[in-house]
C-alpha cells in the first residue's frame, strides 16, 4: 500500500490544531486496525502540521475593514505543507473554510478537503433529516454548514442572537483563554437550550474549540454530538491511504 504525506494547517487557535494531530493519529490506528493489519510505528502516514499565529478570521469576516485578513499567512501555512510534500490538507478550523475556494483556487495541486461538506456527507449517510449547529459569528455569518446541510437534504436548528454570543465567550473568554470551566459552561448552556426546543437531534460542535470543552457537560448527555474535527480527521486518513 502506498501512504500519501498529508498536511494539517493549524495555528486556529494552537489547541485545536495540536488536538487534530491526536484525532488524525486516532483515525489512522482505526483505519489499519479496519483493514485487518497491526498498528505500528511505520504503518502511519507522514503528516505535518503547520502551526501558525493565523489572525482572527471572525474578526476578518465580521469587520473585514478593520481586522487583518487571514489569506496571507494561510497561504505560508499551505506553501510550507506544499513544500513537504503533502498531497492532501485538512484545515484545523471551521470558520477558516470561508477561504476555502480562494485557497483551493491559489492551490490546485493541494487537494484541500472540505470540513462542513464532510460532516453534511456524513449525517445523510446516516440518514439524519435535521440537527443542530454551534458556531462561531463567523461562521453562521457566511452559512458554512447551513449551505452544505442543505445540499444534503438536511435541516440544520441555529441558536438565538443571544445564545450566539454566549457561544463567542466560551470560545475567546473560555478556551482561547484557557478557562476551560467557563467555557464548558456557556457551551453547555446554550446546548442545553437548544436540546429544549429541537429534541435530541445531532448536535454539530461546529468550532474547533467547542469539542475541547462541551462533551462530558451533564446538560448534553445521551445528545449525538457531533465533532468535525474527528470527521475530517477520518476523511484526511481515507486520502492518506488511498482511500
Amino acid at each position: 500500500m502506498k501512504l500519501h504525506t498529508v498536511g494539517i494547517l493549524g495555528g486556529m487557535g494552537p489547541a485545536a490544531g495540536a488536538d487534530f494531530v491526536r484525532l488524525f493519529v486516532q483515525a489512522c490506528a482505526d483505519h489499519v486496525r479496519a483493514s485487518g493489519a497491526p498498528v505500528t510505528d511505520q504503518g502511519y502516514p507522514e503528516h505535518w502540521l503547520a502551526q501558525l499565529p493565523i489572525p482572527d478570521r471572525s474578526a476578518a469576516l465580521l469587520a473585514p475593514e478593520t481586522a487583518e485578513d487571514p489569506f496571507a499567512m494561510m497561504c505560508q501555512g499551505l506553501d510550507k505543507l506544499q513544500s513537504v510534500g503533502a498531497q492532501a490538507v485538512a484545515v484545523a478550523c471551521n470558520t477558516a473554510h470561508a477561504w476555502h475556494g480562494r485557497l483551493q483556487q491559489t492551490y490546485p495541486q493541494l487537494q484541500l478537503l472540505h470540513i462542513a461538506r464532510v460532516v453534511a456527507e456524513g449525517l445523510q449517510q446516516q440518514g439524519q433529516p435535521s440537527c443542530m449547529l454551534l458556531a462561531t459569528q463567523g461562521t453562521y455569518r457566511i452559512g458554512l454548514y447551513d449551505q452544505a446541510l442543505a445540499a444534503c437534504g438536511i435541516t440544520v436548528h441555529l441558536p438565538q442572537e443571544a445564545e450566539r454570543e454566549q457561544l463567542m465567550r466560551g470560545i475567546y473568554q473560555g478556551v482561547k483563554a484557557d478557562r476551560m470551566d467557563q467555557a464548558r459552561a456557556d457551551f453547555a448552556a446554550v446546548a442545553q437550550a437548544m436540546r429544549a426546543r429541537h429534541g435530541d437531534v445531532p448536535l454539530i460542535m461546529g468550532c474547533t474549540e467547542i469539542p475541547l470543552a462541551l462533551p462530558g457537560a451533564d446538560s448534553v448527555q445521551g445528545l449525538p454530538l457531533i465533532d468535525p474535527a474527528w470527521e475530517l480527521a477520518q476523511a484526511l486518513a481515507r486520502v492518506a491511504y488511498g482511500d
